[in-house]
């Protein structure tokens, strides 16, 4: 395979997991709000928390590394 075809190949599967990402986010968020709404702040509240929290990281890192594969495309 060509370098240029692995590197799209990579940053079709980061576009991916980012978009899944951000749906996630989205559903976890929903439901946050949801249960600050009706007063239930549990233990799942606390946990869906962080979960989101680490989600948004992890999106922030995967971002990151779209923008460096699509200069290394840009430089093949």
């Amino acid at each position: 395979m060509a370098k240029i075809d692995e590197a799209k190949e990579i940053l079709n599967t980061l576009r991916l997991f980012f978009s899944i990402g951000i749906g996630l986010v989205v559903v976890i968020t929903g439901s946050l709000i949801k249960k600050e709404e009706l007063n239930d702040i549990d233990l799942y509240f606390w946990v869906g928390s962080i979960i989101d929290f680490i989600l948004m990281i992890g999106l922030i890192f995967l971002v990151k590394s779209i923008k460096k594969n699509t200069k290394i495309i840009k430089d093949l």
